[in-house]
């Protein structure tokens, strides 16, 4: 049985506020999926066709998911994804890395 979604005109207006204004790519992306999920269409067919960048349907579904159990809020990115930064104090402060090895500058 395929998924839908239903929108009272509050939700809806949050949401295509959302897909217009929002500075962050990401969340514009998600609300317009949720906004054409919204409009009858398949999540298999937004995730292959109606997005700029094709995407999982599994990931779509994760979208709706979240949508569902927590509004707005659950589409923003959570804590702790994507790739952590590289930082050692070490290096930065005195020029060798953490195990004891002295970073060698070009001649």
């Amino acid at each position: 049985m395929p998924r839908t979604l239903s929108l009272a005109p509050a939700d809806r207006a949050a949401l295509d506020r959302l897909r217009t204004t929002s500075p962050k790519p990401y969340l514009r992306e998600r609300a317009s999926a949720l906004l054409q999920i919204a409009d009858g269409a398949s999540v298999r067919h937004v995730a292959l066709h109606g997005l700029l960048v094709c995407r999982d349907p599994d990931t779509v579904y994760a979208w709706l998911d979240r949508y569902l159990a927590e509004g707005i809020a659950g589409l923003t990115m959570r804590p702790g994804r994507g790739r952590k930064p590289a930082f050692f104090p070490l290096l930065r402060r005195y020029g060798r890395r953490p195990g004891g090895a002295a970073r060698h500058r070009p001649a």
